[in-house]
Parts: structure tokens; C-alpha cells; sequence
């Protein structure tokens, strides 16, 4: 970090005063669409090319990031594999995928009073709305509120800051978890700390499958981020740079996600290909790429 601070001083001293483009009335009334007005390094995607991360593509990270079923197993990279690239720039070894997991692991712990929290709330309440309220309530948590109250050097605000973002990535399985079991199911979450990330989510989820499994480790690793100039990385940005602490910056982030044009149009999908589905049904057509195809034609 302190390498990262001197490169950060150093941008700023040579280019701070220099412009990053001009900004259009319309942008500036339809939430600053494409307007450049935060650094990030993580991932770029590309409308051609798809995302990369740290200058990775998928199928690249998929042959050299280890996999839960280990080397030359066709195995799906780990989610940690994707969480250690994307916080230090490096490619990690499978023995610190899993000491990653581990400590993933020690962490999750919800404060006693979120889980009979999210147990009472109404189970026609949208599930972000849910998961966004659990993830508040662990803010009891934040290491880096503390900090700060007790004074701690300016330097040293990334030290706390890291800390309660682990804890924020280690949180998230189970109150998801509860959200859906709670929400769709029984209210039953088992866990299983053997296994990684991924695989313990899966199982709190109520689903044991080892191709669900991998299916979720690919999904979760390509999801795990989406460019900084989204309106979910720039809010979470945005609200840390009021030295929030990275737990009510991440809930103001999942709130910017909840949006159609953003993180719900995921439902918006679903819910076009079920009434696609019911359709078809109805017509008695059959579903295959071509008729598909036509029918988006149409």
C-alpha cells in the first residue's frame, strides 16, 4: 500500500489539474452516463472484446487461475483465485487460494442480531431490499467506524478499510443465503467450511451438486467485478470518499444495483424468458434456436 499511496501522490502532482473529456448537459440530467470521473484498474470490458481482468479474459483466467479440483483438471477458476488477482495484481497459488478461504471462512460470522433480523422481515419484501438490510446490520462490525472514531492516522485508513471489505466478502454468502431460504424455502442453511467459497455458498443455498458447483465458481468469478464506472462500483466509490466505512459504502452500492437498468435487469431477463417459455407453450411451438430466432426477428 504504501508503494500504491506514492504512485497515487505522483499521478496527482504530474496530472491532477490536466481534463478527462467534457460533459453534456445530457449526461449531467441522465445520472453522468459515460462520464469519465473515476480511476480504476481492476477490469475493463469492452464491447467487442468482453471483460478482462488485471488484462486477463475469461477463457485466459479459466487455463492459469487454480481450481477448487486442482491442476490440469478442466476444473472452473475458485472465486479466490479472482479476489486475489483483483486485490494485489498477481496470480495466486492454489496453497493461498486457500489460506484466502480460510480466512474467508474465520470471518463470516454474522453479529448474533442479524440473522433473527432477517428472519423477521416480510417475505414479500424484494430480496435486495433484504440482502441490503442485512448487510446494514453488520455494520456493528466495521472495524474501520472504530478506527476512525479512535483516531488513527490518515496513512493508515486503508489498513481498517481492508479489513472490514474482507469482512464484507465474507459475510455476503450467508446473508444471501438467508435472504433466499428464508424468502423461497425452508429458512434451513447448512454450511460447510470444508469447502470454498463457492461450494460453502452452494450449500447454504440447499444445493449439493458438483456440477452446480462449478457452474457457480465460473459465475461468481466473472461476476466478480464489472469495470469502476458502473453506477454500483461509482456509488460504492462515491460514498467511501465520504469516509463511510466499507460496509455502508457496499450497501449504497447494492442499492444503485437494484435498479432495472443496472443489477435487475438479471430479473427482468428471467422474467422475459419465462413469458417467452409460457408463450411458446401456449402456441404449441417448440423452443430451440431457431424458433428463437424468428421470434426475435418477429
Amino acid at each position: 500500500m504504501p508503494i500504491k499511496q506514492a504512485e497515487l501522490k505522483d499521478l496527482k502532482t504530474k496530472y491532477g489539474n490536466e481534463s478527462l473529456g467534457n460533459v453534456t448537459v445530457d449526461q449531467c440530467i441522465g445520472g453522468a452516463r459515460s462520464v469519465k470521473c473515476m480511476l480504476w484498474e481492476t477490469s475493463l470490458l469492452d464491447a467487442e472484446e468482453g471483460i478482462r481482468f488485471r488484462g486477463y479474459s475469461i477463457p485466459e483466467l479459466q487455463e492459469i487461475l487454480p481450481s477448487f479440483k486442482g491442476p490440469a483438471s478442466g476444473g472452473e477458476p475458485l472465486p479466490e483465485a479472482l479476489i486475489w488477482l483483483l486485490l494485489t495484481g498477481e496470480i495466486p497459488t492454489k496453497e493461498q487460494c486457500d489460506e484466502l478461504t480460510a480466512e474467508l471462512h474465520a470471518r463470516s460470522e454474522l453479529p448474533a442480531h442479524v440473522e433473527p433480523l432477517i428472519r423477521s422481515l416480510p417475505k414479500d419484501m424484494h430480496p435486495m431490499s433484504q440482502f441490503a438490510i442485512g448487510l446494514q446490520a453488520c455494520q456493528t462490525d466495521s472495524q474501520f467506524a472504530k478506527a476512525y472514531h479512535d483516531g488513527v492516522a490518515k496513512a493508515d485508513y486503508w489498513e481498517y478499510a481492508y479489513e472490514d471489505i474482507i469482512g464484507v466478502m465474507a459475510k455476503l454468502p450467508e446473508i444471501a443465503a438467508l435472504v433466499y431460504r428464508c424468502t423461497y424455502k425452508d429458512g434451513v442453511v447448512t454450511k460447510d467450511h470444508s469447502l470454498d467459497y463457492s461450494g460453502n455458498f452452494n450449500r447454504m443455498l440447499g444445493y449439493d451438486n458438483e456440477g452446480f458447483d462449478e457452474l457457480m465458481r465460473l459465475y461468481m468469478t466473472i461476476h466478480s467485478d464489472h469495470e469502476g464506472g458502473n453506477a454500483s462500483a461509482h456509488t460504492t466509490h462515491l460514498v467511501g470518499s465520504t469516509l463511510a466505512d466499507p460496509y455502508i459504502s457496499y450497501v449504497a452500492g447494492l442499492n444503485a444495483l437494484a435498479g432495472p437498468l443496472h443489477g435487475l435487469a438479471n430479473q427482468e431477463v428471467l422474467r422475459w424468458i419465462q413469458d417467452l417459455v409460457a408463450q411458446f407453450k401456449a402456441e404449441g411451438k417448440e423452443i430451440n434456436e431457431e424458433t428463437i430466432k424468428e421470434y426475435v426477428r418477429v
